[in-house]
């Protein structure tokens, strides 16, 4: 089932995304309790912006405002094909919180993206003036925001939108959508009650000093590596093939021995040692049916999957004990999001997200909320992750019966979902022997799935 997102809506989409790209987002957001009240302000703009004829809204010039709880806001309108929007953009705020370098106080930075903390957006019809909605930001990401729409005369609905992943949506509320245009926001929250997920609007940036410091310490080794197909380093510290356990002619690891020397690296300081290779490679939990079983020692479908498992189980049960070493444990098999919002080809829909599913995981348009939602969940944590996708060459004239198509795990990378010290959202992506790009990994493969397997992060490394 999907659901249609009009044409018409896109401009303020879009403009969130070039705001974003013009201004670098700024962290150390304030604690939604401690965001400056503007409703005074909303109050006296209600008769002559909010409610007022668009044309004559759409004439007025930028305003900025001082709010009496300290900020400035700037009062302005941007206009679309068919709808226009009544912005009230905080200022930015830049600072850092103390991270080895020192702290860095807030300080006003003179900006108006539109989508900094507080920032409130009504958007209305040209044609009519008639609202069709309002967007909060509770913090400064253009990519997080909750979001208001007319439901009846007495009653709205509510959005919470993480990443493009609705994590409530449609939420009835009991109160008329034109109460919210002077409503304070601290009011507003607590009609939703505890079915507003607070958590993920109030990350604290100080918890994530470890993946920091985990982050800095793989880059430190990173040259020491190069890509080698097949390639891993066995329990002695010798470059083998990870089929054969042959030595190597050429020192080099693939995705699959990144991984291994990523958890050595967490685990050889305390144990002394490296990882034996082979029981890396045995069966590990359910997986597959009697349809991929004769296919499993010419195929190898779901080699990926058992090694991402059974380097998890070995941590766990090295680090913590062997009560936290099964797939109960650390395979992430939930997810706080049933529907997202999907772009293509000039289109937008809302589409159901079916979530976890058996022998395959997540489908990957949802691994940006995903690890947004794992990261403050458990912020004690990164991930291993599985791709797979449905894999098999197609019958052909020399090959009539081909071979079946069936779900294949073919690459291995690790995530480390984190706020860094300015409150930014991050995912670091370490695979085949290199860091790359978190932007360039999520669109990567579209239509496929993913696994993940959680992993304590520490500190000390040294693989």
């Amino acid at each position: 089932m999907r659901f249609f997102v009009p044409q018409k809506q896109f401009f303020s989409i879009a403009l969130a995304v070039c705001l974003a790209a013009a201004f670098p987002l700024s962290g150390l957001d304030l604690p939604l309790s401690q965001i400056s009240d503007d409703s005074s302000l909303r109050i006296s703009l209600k008769d002559s912006w909010l409610t007022e004829i668009p044309g004559r809204v759409m004439g007025k010039r930028p305003a900025v405002y001082n709010l009496e709880g300290g900020g400035r806001v700037e009062l302005r309108v941007e206009a679309g094909r068919d709808e226009f929007m009544i912005i009230l953009a905080r200022e930015q705020f830049s600072g850092r919180v103390d991270d080895g370098a020192g702290a860095a106080s807030r300080r006003a930075t003179g900006s108006f993206p539109g989508w900094a903390q507080g920032s409130w957006i009504l958007t209305r019809r040209r044609d009519t003036g008639e609202p069709a909605r309002i967007r909060i930001f509770l913090r400064s990401d253009p990519w997080m925001y909750i979001q208001f729409r007319p439901l009846s005369a007495d009653k709205c609905r509510m959005d919470v939108v993480l990443y493009e992943a609705y994590v409530t949506r449609s939420l009835s509320l009991p109160v008329p959508f034109e109460r919210l245009y002077t409503m304070p926001l601290a009011e507003l929250l607590s009609l939703a009650g505890d079915k507003f997920p607070r958590r993920y609007f109030e990350p604290d940036p100080a918890l994530y000093r470890s993946q920091r410091r985990f982050i800095a310490n793989v880059r430190e080794r990173l040259p020491e590596l190069t890509f080698a197909d097949d390639g891993a380093i066995d329990e002695n510290g010798n470059y083998v093939f990870i089929e054969t356990l042959e030595s190597q002619t050429a020192a080099g690891l693939n995705c699959s021995g990144f991984s291994k020397w990523l958890v050595d690296g967490i685990l050889r300081p305390v144990t002394g040692k490296r990882l034996v290779i082979p029981p890396l490679k045995a069966r590990f939990g359910e997986r597959g049916s009697s349809f991929t079983e004769p296919w499993e020692e010419i195929r190898q479908p779901f080699f990926g999957l058992d090694w991402v498992r059974n380097l998890a189980s070995e941590t766990w049960t090295t680090l913590r004990s062997p009560a936290y070493a099964s797939l109960a444990e650390f395979e992430v098999r939930s997810e706080p999001f049933s529907q997202m919002i999907v772009r293509r080809d000039g289109s937008t829909t809302i589409r159901l997200y079916p979530g976890f599913l058996e022998n395959a995981g997540y489908g990957f348009e949802g691994i940006h909320p995903l690890l947004y939602t794992l990261a403050v969940d458990d912020p004690d944590s990164f991930y291993l992750a599985a791709i797979n996708t449905e894999t098999g060459p197609a019958t052909t004239e020399e090959n009539p019966r081909g071979r079946p198509r069936m779900r294949q795990y073919f690459h291995i990378a690790a995530l480390i979902p984190y706020f860094n010290e300015y409150g930014e959202f991050r995912v670091t992506v370490f695979e085949s022997a290199e860091e790359t790009s978190f932007n360039a990994f999520k669109t990567r493969y579209p239509g496929h799935y993913v696994n993940l397997v959680r992993l304590p992060v520490e500190t000390v490394f040294d693989p």
